[in-house]
């Protein structure tokens, strides 16, 4: 892997910030450079939010991720707004419980996944973020599943460590997801 760059882009609540956090981690366990970027509106909740992520054998130059490998969308708006920035054969992940909308490239490789639904199917509800970087990891080998407790662990602070079992499950139902 030379450089993966990976925009996560969602509305406030989503967990955007927290997804990509998890996979800086993931980063930095496997010994890469790595870039985290969070971006969001006035309004936490409910406002736009998007997190750039780079993982990269080399240093980082800047931390803008102008044209993305990966589009993990979560939202329709973040889908029309970023789906023409990735770069030609790149990856664009959606969370088809939330958009209806197909991606209208030819020259990417699109997987819809129904986290939202997946994640209330399963009861957790909150976890639609953690499926879909399940489902990143099993389709971008620079990313894989290795260190991914360890990331969870670093990512999940002390006083919630009840939830770090809660995360893995849902990592593994987006991995498996087909």
């Amino acid at each position: 892997m030379a450089t993966t760059q990976i925009l996560i882009a969602g509305f406030g609540g989503q967990g955007v910030l927290f997804a990509g956090k998890f996979l800086a981690y993931k980063g930095l366990i496997a010994d890469k450079q790595v870039s985290w970027l969070p971006s969001y509106g006035p309004e936490m909740r409910g406002g736009t939010a998007n997190c750039s992520v780079i993982i990269s054998d080399t240093p980082v130059g800047s931390p803008i991720v102008g044209t993305p490998d990966v589009l993990v969308a979560m939202n329709l708006p973040s889908l029309k707004k970023y789906e023409n920035d990735v770069a030609k054969g790149g990856i664009i992940i959606v969370d088809s419980a939330l958009i209806n909308e197909k991606v209208e490239r030819d020259d990417v490789t699109t997987y819809y996944v129904p986290a939202t639904k997946m994640a209330n199917d399963e009861g957790f509800s909150t976890l639609a973020n953690m499926i879909l970087m399940g489902k990143l990891m099993k389709v971008c080998e620079e990313i894989g599943f290795d260190g991914t407790e360890a990331a969870i662990n670093k990512v999940v602070p002390p006083k919630k460590a009840n939830l770090i079992e809660v995360n893995l499950k849902a990592l593994k139902t987006g991995y498996d997801f087909e």
